[in-house]
């Protein structure tokens, strides 16, 4: 995924997000655990207070006594982190007159007594023990039936520390639910995001295939997000389309426009000797030369440009092969398609393809002495076509030159030089190339390149 992908950004966004709300649940979650163990401490403290309550007695002339309790074993161990004591107010106060044996040697600092309780008959107080532990405590007071017994301040204190283990055990289960929970989020989110992007992926798999030439317009069915993105661009394709096939109308309508004069004058010139007559046939070639190359990389232009172009090779092959087969029949020629040759499609128009092929196979046959072999063969995404004569072959310093517009090696076979030089355009405009090399059955091969479509 790169940094512009939509996909990593739709990822990040949801993960930061659902990352900052597990975040703030677990520490929501925490605190209100906190809450409750702190109130179940508190509860407990209240629970003990009352118990305390109902054990004090006051034994003239002055003493303070706790009759037996059901307490907590607590109460008992010294320095348990559980704690009761009462203090006497009044005139003579005193702090610590009676506290449990958990507060060992020590004495709790309170602060001075409210002059009233809140509703249930105690105040809670924040205090800390003798060595500094942070304590919960709940207070009340008390005073006894009997005449001389003083106003009692009554005290259950518990230390906080009581609240850290099971808040931490409850931490630690938090956080390896809440891990649990992110993981199995984060893995729900990579997959819906897969599922909610494959439509993506099949409309560039078949915009590949049209380009490619595999599929004309885009197929299949597409969610309704996608589908008029999908109806706009099939409109364009085919009004892209009509534009193709009314330049190449309108190429051939210009070509037919100005042939037909051309030929008359060409006609006409032809029935004289004289200066001038030859000056025209002269020109009149010349100009059929600069129209049928510029037509011809005009309307290959406007293929390049088209998408959804295939053509398939083999069958324009053979029908070319009978074609010269027939046009050379005075001179007994073989033209004979390789037996390893492959089938292929051609990225482009069926008539370029015959023009292509068929400037090359004519001017073998016009080289040859027995045969012409043609082959096809798919390399790098490219057909190659090889077509091999067994004539006399051409000088290596030669075979450049002999693609220049209106070159013509040999001045004794009829030609204008024109057909080798529209092959190398359309083969450029295309995107190919055209090369001749020496031929194994001795004479000339010249070896034309083009893109080939993807498979349907």
């Amino acid at each position: 995924m790169r940094t512009g992908s939509l996909r990593l950004r739709l990822l990040a966004g949801t993960l930061a997000w659902m990352l900052l709300a597990i975040v703030l649940v677990g520490w929501g979650l925490r605190g209100l655990f906190q809450d409750h163990v702190t109130q179940q401490l508190q509860a407990q403290l209240v629970m003990q207070l009352d118990h305390l309550s109902a054990s004090v007695d006051w034994v003239p002339p002055g003493h303070v006594t706790i009759s037996p309790m059901a307490a907590d074993p607590r109460l008992a161990q010294p320095l348990s982190g559980l704690y009761w004591q009462i203090d006497r107010l009044g005139a003579a106060p005193q702090a610590g007159v009676a506290r449990s044996r958990s507060l060992w040697d020590q004495v709790l600092r309170l602060p001075d007594a409210p002059a009233s309780y809140p509703a249930g008959g105690y105040s809670v107080l924040p205090l800390q023990d003798a060595q500094g532990h942070a304590l919960l405590a709940v207070a009340r007071t008390l005073q006894l039936p009997e005449d001389d017994a003083p106003l009692l301040r009554l005290v259950v204190a518990g230390d906080k520390a009581l609240l850290a283990e099971p808040l931490q055990r409850f931490t630690r289960m938090l956080l390896i639910a809440l891990g649990l929970l992110a993981l199995g989020l984060a893995l729900a989110v990579a997959v819906q995001l897969q599922l909610a992007l494959r439509p993506l992926q099949l409309l560039r798999a078949r915009l590949a295939a049209v380009r490619s030439g595999a599929a004309g317009q885009l197929e299949g069915s597409f969610p309704q997000e996608l589908q008029p993105l999908v109806n706009e661009f099939n409109h364009v394709l085919r009004e892209n389309a009509d534009m193709v096939q009314r330049a190449r109308t309108q190429a051939g309508n210009l070509a037919h426009a100005v042939h037909t004069p051309l030929s008359i004058l060409a006609n006409a010139a032809a029935q004289e000797r004289s200066p001038l007559a030859l000056l025209v046939q002269e020109q009149v070639a010349s100009a059929r030369r600069q129209v049928d190359y510029h037509l011809a990389r005009a309307r290959a232009a406007a293929a390049v440009r088209a998408t959804g172009l295939r053509t398939p090779v083999l069958p324009p092959l053979r029908a070319l092969l009978r074609t010269m087969q027939r046009l050379h029949a005075e001179r007994h020629l073989a033209f004979e398609l390789a037996p390893q040759a492959q089938d292929g499609a051609f990225r482009g128009e069926e008539q370029d393809l015959y023009e292509l092929l068929g400037n090359l196979i004519d001017n073998a046959g016009k080289s040859a002495r027995q045969r012409v072999v043609v082959d096809v063969q798919s390399s790098q995404g490219q057909l190659c076509f090889t077509v091999d004569d067994d004539g006399p072959g051409i000088p290596e310093e030669e075979r450049e030159h002999m693609f220049e517009r209106g070159v013509q090696l040999d001045e004794q076979r009829p030609g204008s030089g024109l057909g080798l030089d529209i092959v190398r355009a359309l083969a450029e405009t295309y995107g190919g190339s055209v090369q001749a090399l020496a031929s194994p059955l001795g004479g000339a091969r010249l070896r034309l390149c083009l893109p080939m479509a993807a498979d349907a």
